[in-house]
């Protein structure tokens, strides 16, 4: 194209107009011999040959214009469908990768277990492991390292508290309501991975990558074992040790053979199995005093530590507790499980009936051991000891079962494993200054009937067909526990001996119950409990009223003390009250029976408040057993409408079961002044002990 002149027009091209064209006729083209034939036959119309034709000519003059729009919507409908098919395919190809990473994590798992399963034929801790035993019992149960796999879900609880489920006969317990919990374990990926290895091979260039990562991962795995030897044996040589006590600890073994532990020990005195190892005298012994062994124990103590500054050294005389009543606090949920204070270990669908330690252990077997020691090394821990101390607390009780002692034929419960971790706490506690209330939370059958037992159901403890055996199944617990705690090195930590928890007297015979109970602190006298260690009774829910004159003979000797457990949420004609109305009652009503209950012209005399709580509500999961409903909201047992104050629809447990972060002011308030109205009170006794000092979610 030539170039333009300086402001000379540039010349448009003549407009071209595509669509206009002379659209063909029937008149362009020659008749056919019909149309012909037609014309030539009538003047006056068309045949229906003729007809037919003009309609296709018509068809063939549609405007190009109109076909082109409608093959550009065309055009406009396939792109958006293959967008949404490229989409599809994308998020098809990151559903693959997901998939594959999944399997790919799951094959280095896999990789991982084999090569551990190979290394522990080598090992010696782990072929310790399998050659030791549970019990030394006929028949011998071998040992069982099978770990439970952790569970995700974890319920929120506020306001804990524990005690009976129906104080004072009140109310019926009912079966399990509610639907299913689902297990947090998805095996449908699992079940993937079952079927990427044996139901097709895969590609060349996957396998590689598999194997790439499976050798990196024992590299991995190598070097952490290294590292962690490395550092064991430098603490071993003068490094120091850790306090962090939050996972498994095995420090020390590294200087010990296990050749030093016999052939065919039971895992409660092999080291090597042990799930955590720390403050624990590792040095094998099968000693025993009262027939129960001292493992973990060494062999001197220092009494000299004091909880704080009001409290005396351990080593002196702590005085009269009408004048310096005790201070303590609960590790309940520990040694004696507790649903509502763990719940993550009732984590199942509630159709499988797991409700307490009795039905957990049923149904997890040989599984049942590593579990609990899981939750026996990390649920307390020294930290919580310091803390108690650090609270300006002076006393703790520490709840156990009878199973830490022994178990019987038809027991699932798992044997002397709880007994090393009771013997450390109150290692612990005496390097703190915390004097101890040995509290005997399970008896052989149940005292109670109720899920802190060990089994919820029947009462077989003084009753029943095998009532007579369970009593004197208890008397020998108590023969070898007094036995055993009656040493020198226990003359200035036992402060306080229980002998049963929450007897139900309201269900049991009363003149039984106090019989075994004469017959009990005799046993454990004459073991040589020092005069020091209080022993404890429980009331049995009869009313403090109705122990005055009971058990004289104990009352008298200064040596027995009557163990009250003290809350509102147990009963519907407590657990209504309002705020003020609890702290009031509170103020009086428990004050009144803490003063009546020590006078002996009134009561019993010693008296102490062995629980207590600021809980409110029953709201707490599980609180009143595993699936079933609550006062507050009306729905446990036979109750037909809610016992919150409101006692109306507004009774729910959303804002009583509220993150603390959600708590007004005034509901502070409120829990300050009704924890220090009881003390209040409780210290017109020989003291009190908080139920409880931690629970999972709390």
């Amino acid at each position: 194209m030539a170039p333009r002149e300086p402001g000379q027009r540039r010349r448009k091209p003549p407009a071209k107009n595509k669509h206009k064209k002379r659209r063909p006729s029937s008149r362009d083209e020659p008749p056919t011999s019909t149309e012909s034939r037609s014309a030539g036959t009538t003047s006056q119309g068309l045949s229906s040959a003729a007809l037919a034709l003009l309609n296709q000519e018509n068809a063939r003059n549609i405007p190009i214009q109109q076909l082109r729009r409608d093959r550009e919507r065309e055009r406009e409908r396939e792109r958006e469908r293959e967008e949404e098919r490229e989409k599809e395919r994308k998020r098809e190809r990151e559903r693959t990768r997901a998939r594959e990473k999944e399997l790919r994590k799951q094959r280095e798992k896999r990789a991982l277990a084999k090569e551990d399963a190979r290394q522990a034929t080598t090992n010696p801790r782990k072929q310790a492991a399998r050659d030791g035993y549970r019990d030394l019992g006929d028949p011998q149960i071998p040992y069982e390292t099978a770990v439970q796999k952790p569970r995700d879900k974890k319920r929120s609880s506020r306001r804990v508290v524990s005690g009976a489920i129906l104080e004072e006969g009140r109310g019926e317990a009912r079966g399990l309501r509610g639907g299913a919990l689902e297990s947090s374990y998805d095996s449908s990926v699992e079940k993937d991975a079952i079927y990427e290895d044996h139901g097709r091979k895969l590609p060349r260039n996957k396998r590689k990558k598999i194997w790439i990562l499976v050798g990196i991962g024992v590299v991995i795995l190598l070097i952490i074992i290294i590292v962690v030897a490395v550092v064991v044996s430098k603490n071993n040589s003068g490094g120091g040790s850790s306090d962090d006590s939050s996972g498994p600890n095995t420090s020390g073994l590294s200087g010990l053979s296990p050749s030093s532990v016999p052939a065919g020990a039971p895992s409660w005195l092999n080291p090597f199995v042990w799930q955590d190892t720390t403050s624990f005298n590792l040095t094998y012994t099968n000693d025993t005093v009262g027939n129960l062994p001292v493992m973990g124990l060494y062999s001197t103590w220092d009494d000299s530590a004091a909880a704080n500054e009001h409290a005396p050294a351990l080593n002196q005389p702590w005085g009269d507790y009408s004048k310096r009543p005790a201070r303590g606090v609960n590790v309940g949920g520990w040694l004696s499980l507790e649903p509502f204070i763990t719940p993550s270990l009732f984590n199942y669908d509630l159709r499988m009936g797991i409700v307490d330690e009795y039905t957990l252990c049923k149904y997890l077997g040989s599984k049942c051991e590593s579990t609990l020691e899981k939750h026996y090394a990390t649920f307390v821990t020294e930290d919580t000891f310091r803390d108690i101390a650090a609270a300006g607390l002076d006393h703790v009780r520490i709840p156990f079962s009878y199973w830490a002692v022994q178990t019987y034929d038809g027991d699932p419960y798992v044997f002397r494993t709880s007994w090393r971790y009771l013997l450390r706490a109150i290692e612990w506690c005496r390097k703190y200054g915390l004097r101890v209330n040995l509290d005997l939370h399970a008896l052989p059958g149940s005292q109670n009937g109720w899920n802190h037992s060990g089994r919820l159901g029947p009462i077989g403890w003084l009753n029943g067909t095998d009532g007579d055996t369970n009593e004197q199944r208890s008397l020998d617990v108590h023969d070898r526990l007094s036995k055993f705690f009656a040493q020198p090195r226990y003359r200035n930590m036992i402060s306080h001996y229980g002998l049963a928890n929450e007897p139900k007297m309201t269900f049991l015979s009363v003149s039984g119950v106090l019989q075994w109970t004469e017959t009990a602190y005799a046993l454990v006298r004459k073991n040589g409990l020092p005069d020091s260690a209080v022993v404890v009774f429980g009331d049995g829910f009869r009313g403090l009223e109705n122990w005055q004159g009971e058990l004289t003979d104990l009352s008298t000797s200064q040596g027995a003390a009557l163990d009250v457990h003290q809350y509102v949420i147990f009963n519907t004609d407590l657990i209504v009250f309002n705020h003020s109305q609890k702290v009031q009652f509170a103020c009086d009503n428990w004050s009144q029976q803490s003063s009546a209950s020590m006078d002996r012209a009134t009561g019993y005399g010693p008296t102490l408040v062995a629980e207590w709580s600021q809980a409110d509500s029953d709201c707490a999961q599980h609180l009143t057993n595993v699936g079933w409903g609550n006062r507050w909201t009306g729905t446990l047992g036979t109750l037909t409408s809610p016992y919150c104050p409101l006692k109306d629809s507004r009774c729910d447990c959303n804002a009583a079961n509220a993150d603390p972060s959600q708590w007004s002011d005034t509901y502070k308030q409120f829990l300050l002044m009704f924890a220090e109205a009881q003390m209040s009170s409780f210290e017109k006794s020989w003291g009190w002990f908080y139920w409880v000092w931690d629970t999972e979610s709390a």
